[in-house]
């Protein structure tokens, strides 16, 4: 097991310097780390990270390892890895296996590595680290379990040593929560995805932001005019559509939930199906966390030139093998777009190659966003520490006072003042006598 692999860590000062930068818009973080270095919650304990690492991603594995943590981090996708960051933890003594570009077995030879740390915690970003572990200690060998294996050794088979685990994304929490539905998950996790802190803070306006910034940097397309279709109208998806309106587009919402999809009508947007909106649309981003969302029906319908972008976890939101099937060839027009060319010669361009446009394209969320969420990472890790011999193999809400704690202190951090109750008001609250 390697100390650490990265592209270059002569790119550790580069990367030091950006950490630097977000820490100074991380407060909350900031406060935790002074807490955490007096009362050291994580002393003795590994964690193991499976992460976009980014100069965020930096500033939380610092933190942890202010309160005593041992931890060893990996990408949480391919293409996501911010260079010099990786070469700045490696260089302040992480272990670090992440760079940008990575094959299928770079990415799941890092998670392996990882989990050679025998983690007492783990935080994962889609769960490709947890379902791993847990394909190997229940013996469902498939290629990528063959290479975490071939780096872990068969300690990357005893998920029962885990304490318990942090999920960050909906896609993670559902493969969870799928798991634990068959009762094979063999350990806790907390669903820090769903924190009403995060839902409301960093889906809609860290993605919702970070997504349109992707876009415009791999295109510097316009978007004032142009007939944006956006393909799920959850959390992420609802903050996408408000922010491309804020740009002066035509939003169109593809929807299949009958509640989703009256919100975003009443909202103001053009509700309808994927195959009328492709016949006009532009630019098309999914935001499901689904399947085949854009396939090969629905891209021979698009207009020359139609731009196809994805803010879903995974890869498989835009169908790729339906792109190439219907084209004739495709090359690289600017760094993170490829246009492929129809045989009629209508050109599609995919940006990202398909995955995470905010976090390939541009630089994910930003600092000021994953201040909150990681505050709730770090702060629902000391709840398992603290809880784990009592908690239940399963998927746990975020504690309400935790959630409520980190919005606490993230208001403080902006200067924002809470109203106070009165007691008249706190007793009205708990009455039930008192009628019309």
């Amino acid at each position: 097991m390697p100390e650490y692999t990265v592209r270059d860590v002569g790119l550790a000062e580069q990367g030091s310097r950006k950490v630097e930068m977000a820490e100074a818009v991380m407060p909350v973080l900031g406060l935790l780390r002074k807490r955490y270095e007096s009362e050291r919650p994580f002393d003795g304990l590994r964690v193991a990270a499976c992460l976009h690492v980014t100069k965020e991603t930096a500033v939380l594995v610092h933190v942890l390892r202010a309160g005593g943590a041992r931890v060893a981090l990996c990408a949480s996708n391919p293409l996501s890895t911010q260079d010099d960051v990786a070469a700045s933890l490696a260089k302040a003594g992480f272990n670090v296996y992440a760079f940008r570009g990575m094959t299928e077995e770079d990415y799941y030879r890092a998670i392996g590595n990882v989990l050679a740390h025998r983690p007492h915690l783990t935080v994962d970003d889609g769960a490709d680290l947890v379902t791993s572990l847990h394909k190997a200690a229940l013996s469902i060998v498939d290629r990528s379990v063959e290479i975490v294996l071939e780096a872990a050794g068969e300690i990357g088979r005893h998920a029962e040593s885990v304490w318990g685990g942090t999920e960050e994304t909906t896609t993670g929490v559902n493969r969870l929560r799928a798991l634990a539905a068959e009762g094979l998950l063999k350990y806790p996790i907390i669903a820090v995805n769903d924190a009403l802190s995060k839902s409301l803070f960093d889906n809609p306006l860290g993605t919702g932001q970070s997504a349109l910034d992707g876009v415009m940097r791999a295109t510097n397309i316009l978007f004032a005019g142009k007939n944006v279709v956006v393909c799920g109208y959850g959390r992420v998806g609802s903050g996408i559509a408000e922010r491309a309106r804020g740009l002066g587009a035509r939003v169109t919402v593809v929807e299949p939930d009958p509640i989703k999809a009256l919100q975003a009508y009443m909202a103001g947007y053009t509700v309808t199906t994927m195959e009328k909106a492709a016949a006009y649309g532009d630019v098309f981003i999914t935001a499901t966390g689904n399947t085949d969302v854009i396939r090969g029906e629905h891209i021979s319908r698009m207009k020359d030139g139609a731009v196809l972008a994805n803010a879903g976890h995974m890869d498989v939101e835009i169908n790729k093998a339906d792109l190439a099937q219907l084209s004739v060839g495709v090359e690289r027009v600017r760094e993170n777009v490829d246009m492929y060319r129809l045989r009629d010669g209508r050109r599609i361009l995919l940006l990202g190659e398909g995955r995470l446009v905010n976090l390939v394209c541009a630089e994910g969320h930003p600092s000021e966003v994953m201040d909150l969420s990681f505050a709730l990472q770090a702060e629902s890790l000391r709840y398992i520490v603290e809880n784990h011999d009592r908690l239940e193999k399963k998927v746990h809400p975020v504690p309400a006072d935790i959630d409520r704690g980190v919005a606490a202190l993230k208001l403080k951090s902006l200067g924002v003042e809470l109203e106070q109750l009165t007691p008249k008001q706190i007793e009205y609250l708990r009455a039930w006598q008192l009628g019309t």
